[in-house]
């Protein structure tokens, strides 16, 4: 594997490059660099990598701007002291955002995370010998469609002034009030997310997650049962317990059944 590795703090250079040889020896370091100069000069050569490890806050500025600068088709790990970058960094074709300082477990699973959809994409079968193609380009792009494409792992909630992550198996359901969505765990507890619950549907693995109305999308885990109601209608009994009736239409009753004995 080919890593690029862009950082301008010489101790976390040195520490990346230690960890990712003891996860994996073979493991071929191309080049280290320290500002947005130097990787858009970089990114814009034939030396592709595999993979890039960029920290936010570079000599020269921020490594957001690399990419208004040159097109990156090259999945990226993010790694900062600043945690208020997280979601901005998700915009862009981060596969993982790792705080510092880094722990080996975290980037190790950050790679394993890389390496894995990579594998279940096979982008061997990307590769082509036209004239007219680019496959270096290519694959990546087709990877980072992947990843785009797979469900959420976990979600980055505030707390203060501080943020930290919620496992999806540790999400009980989300709900909207308002304009305003919570995601609640199965501890109850309750944070404000960044999302609607229609982009939460791309994001949440529908074998474990269902919408159950304009309102409510409820992991299977958090449902403890369903009651026949008025007009054909199911009431659904959550846990945590919510105060207001979580109904399922009519319409969408067989769909739920279907899913619940799935």
């Amino acid at each position: 594997m080919k890593i690029l590795l862009v950082e301008d703090e010489p101790f976390a250079q040195q520490e990346l490059k230690r960890m990712l040889k003891k996860f994996d020896a073979s493991i071929e370091i191309l080049a280290t660099l320290d500002s947005v100069e130097e990787t858009v000069s970089f990114l814009k050569s034939d030396n592709q990598p595999d993979l890039v490890f960029m920290d936010i806050e570079l000599s020269d500025g921020s490594s957001f701007e690399v990419f208004t600068q040159v097109k990156v088709t090259i999945p990226v790990i993010f790694t900062t002291a600043y945690n208020e970058h997280a979601l901005k960094a998700f915009k862009v074709n981060a596969i993982d955002y790792l705080l510092k300082p880094i722990e080996e477990e975290a980037l190790f699973t950050a790679i394993t995370k890389y390496k894995d959809i990579k594998e279940q994409y096979n982008l061997s079968n990307t590769l082509t010998d036209s004239d007219d193609f680019d496959p270096i380009s290519n694959r990546f792009e087709n990877l980072l469609k992947f990843a785009s494409s797979t469900y959420k792992s976990r979600f980055l909630v505030t707390i203060a002034d501080k943020m930290r992550y919620i496992d999806v198996e540790d999400i009980a359901y989300f709900f909207a009030q308002d304009s305003t969505v919570f995601l609640v765990t199965k501890e109850k507890r309750q944070f404000i997310i960044n999302y609607n619950l229609e982009e939460l549907e791309q994001h949440l693995n529908p074998r474990t997650f269902f919408r159950l109305n304009r309102k409510y999308i409820s992991s299977i885990t958090a449902i403890n049962d369903v009651q026949r109601h008025f007009n054909s209608r199911l009431k659904v009994s959550l846990n945590p317990a919510v105060s207001d009736e979580v109904l399922v239409s009519r319409v969408k009753v067989p769909e739920l059944l279907s899913w619940l004995d799935s």
